[in-house]
């Protein structure tokens, strides 16, 4: 069965912990070529606000398994991202990701995915949310 509008609000359960820290940190600044001294200050980084993707990716996991939404990465393609931060992910976090199914709509054999992946600290402190939207082709069957 592939995805469909009826899955709009499913959820997945939380991610295992993510642990940001002072090196994943300054490795995704780097590799942005970002030199903001907020991300490699001594006594506190924090990270840029689009770290949260590497945290949120880990949801998309138990989407792409989920056999009732007939999803496949390697028919995916990520047209669209917004990040909206409650408070700077920082060094020692840890932090888990919550996947849900937002809006769905297809066309023919292809399908648009919009998810939000809530970020929170072990603790329950909302971070903020990635929101995605996917654009999935469905594989033609022959009649």
């Amino acid at each position: 069965m592939p995805i469909t509008a009826e899955h709009v609000g499913r959820s997945y359960p939380a991610t295992k912990p993510y642990r940001v820290s002072r090196a994943k940190i300054a490795e995704f600044a780097s590799a942005l070529g970002d030199r903001n001294p907020a991300y490699f200050d001594a006594d506190s980084p924090i990270a840029p606000p689009t770290f949260a993707a590497v945290i949120a990716a880990q949801a998309w996991g138990a989407m792409f398994d989920d056999p009732d939404l007939g999803l496949a990465l390697r028919r995916t393609m990520h047209a669209d991202q917004r990040f909206d931060i409650v408070r700077p992910l920082r060094e020692g976090d840890d932090v888990v990701a919550t996947l849900t199914i937002e809006r769905v709509r297809s066309r023919g054999t292809t399908d648009m995915v919009t998810i939000g992946v809530g970020l929170a600290t072990v603790e329950g402190e909302e971070l903020g949310t990635a929101t995605s939207q996917l654009i999935h082709t469905r594989e033609e069957t022959t009649a």
